[in-house]
């Protein structure tokens, strides 16, 4: 049992932060060719207009892939970043015009919003600008505002579109773009990407890149037995990788011990269930 500053047990340890913190930080992006390659379509959805879905379960790596492309979006591209889009349509639009203008808006009724924004999107595109909607968590997104994005997202000029729409979710969100009502949104969506669980060799990748990015001095080992043993009780998922490996360092350090063994990792396993 671990009481006190944790922040303290991780410096001894000899990490100048928790490497296995379950936040989506982009400092600690992996570069495995899953992840890569989603990025790959997301920047190509951007850069053709195209409607794009991106898909996962829950743990893989869906937020933090926003993130970093957030904070490294493809030249002349203005994003809108939708965390919640459990709101109704005229919440969302409103959400969408302060992102893309930084303001909130002064009348935010639907009727304005729905005249305001297309106007926006054309100064934007007449600036060389191009607008991206990224909707994180875009499996909670009702019916009637999926179809209303969808429209949104019809509006172009002669050679371009004003707006690129991009759902990210969990694959509840491609069950519900089968449903008949959402046939025309599905049609439309021409990039699509689902990502799966690590494989053992980015497992251990993954492992060694986030001890690599928090380490101060190599005093914590991990061996190759100890990484076949983490991917086989995570199942390749991030979120469990983080939490297992994070458990695991502490009950080193409370043991006093450099070296993570077996015992420590199925003890983790038993404390996060």
């Amino acid at each position: 049992m671990i009481s006190g500053n944790l922040a303290m047990c991780y410096e001894e340890l000899g990490f100048v932060e928790p490497p296995f913190r379950i936040t989506p930080d982009t400092d600690f992006f992996f570069p495995g060719s899953q992840h890569l390659e989603a990025l790959t379509h997301l920047r190509y959805g951007i850069a053709s207009g195209s409607l794009t879905m991106l898909t996962g379960e829950v743990g893989l790596g869906k937020t933090l892939l926003c993130r970093h492309l957030l904070r490294h979006p493809p030249e002349h591209t203005r994003f809108a970043y939708l965390l919640n889009p459990d709101q109704s349509y005229g919440g969302l639009l409103a959400s969408i015009y302060e992102d893309l203008t930084g303001k909130v808006p002064k009348d935010a009724s639907l009727g304005s919003l729905q005249r305001e924004l297309p106007k926006l999107l054309l100064r934007l595109a007449e600036s060389g600008e191009q607008v991206a909607v990224l909707v994180d968590e875009a499996h909670r997104l009702s019916g009637k505002v999926m179809e209303g994005l969808r429209l949104l997202s019809n509006l172009d000029t002669e050679k371009d579109k004003l707006m690129c729409l991009l759902l990210v979710g969990q694959p509840e969100l491609e069950l519900k773009l089968a449903k008949r009502a959402l046939r025309p949104l599905a049609q439309r969506i021409s990039v699509r990407y689902h990502l799966k669980p690590f494989t053992l060799r980015d497992t251990m990748k993954y492992v060694r890149h986030r001890l690599r990015v928090a380490t101060r001095d190599d005093r914590v080992h991990v061996n190759t037995g100890i990484l076949m043993l983490v991917h086989m009780i995570s199942g390749g998922v991030p979120r469990r990788i983080n939490q297992l490996c994070d458990r695991a360092l502490l009950a080193a350090y409370a043991k006093g011990e450099q070296v993570i063994s077996p015992w420590m990792v199925r003890q983790a396993a038993r404390e996060i269930g």
